[in-house]
């Protein structure tokens, strides 16, 4: 109700989100799992993600107060652990990134907003009060109270600054301000040889 301006009534919220309705779930899921009925609690997952459109493994260990907003295509990995008051829209993937046992999903800490579609890959830790911009692609670390975005993820605010202050549409884009840079300075250049041009004397513009 709160992180959500749709939200009309919490009879509303309980009888038509999907991503409440994943969570209380995956609440069951992960007691069968953490007493080894690991088959019932795989099922349960699976019904869950039939119902729901969002993959939770049963071994994912969430904290209270997450936020899975539309959430139709959310896959969160077996090893991944959420901390409190994190916020995923559609599309979020927490998993890993290859064949590797152990510790191989994500720890996202406390307050974290992480944007549609991004994909946060391997045993990586993304730090409390932290966004991660929509699409975007995370395969290291991030520290806490910082932004990251692109293709990979790269940091581009760090600093206090409030999850419920974010805006998809104020996101930078690195990419696009480097080529920017590049084209600055390439205009920079052809002023530059052009004036040369222009001062050079009379006579050496005749014998070329």
């Amino acid at each position: 109700m709160e992180r959500d301006p749709a939200a009309r009534s919490a009879l509303e919220v309980f009888l038509c989100y999907p991503g409440l309705h994943a969570i209380l779930m995956h609440r069951i899921s992960h007691w069968l799992w953490r007493h080894d009925f690991r088959l019932p609690a795989r099922i349960l997952s699976q019904i869950s993600r039939g119902f729901t459109g969002i993959e939770i493994h049963p071994g994912a260990q969430i904290g209270p107060g997450l936020f899975i907003d539309h959430g139709m295509g959310v896959v969160i990995g077996e090893t991944t652990e959420i901390g409190e008051n994190v916020t995923l829209f559609q599309g979020v993937t927490l998993g890993g990134t290859g064949k590797e046992h152990g510790k191989r999903h994500p720890t996202i800490g406390n307050n974290v907003l992480i944007g549609v579609g991004a994909k946060v890959l391997g045993a990586i830790t993304i730090g409390d009060n932290s966004i991660i911009g929509a699409g975007a692609v995370v395969l290291k670390n991030v520290p806490p109270d910082c932004t990251a975005v692109g293709v990979p993820a790269r940091i581009v605010k760090e600093g206090d600054r409030k999850v419920q202050d974010f805006h998809h549409e104020q996101l930078p884009d690195p990419v696009t301000q480097m080529f920017q840079n590049l084209n600055e300075r390439l205009n920079k250049l052809e002023r530059q040889v052009a004036s040369h041009q222009q001062e050079q004397p009379a006579e050496v513009k005749s014998k070329k």
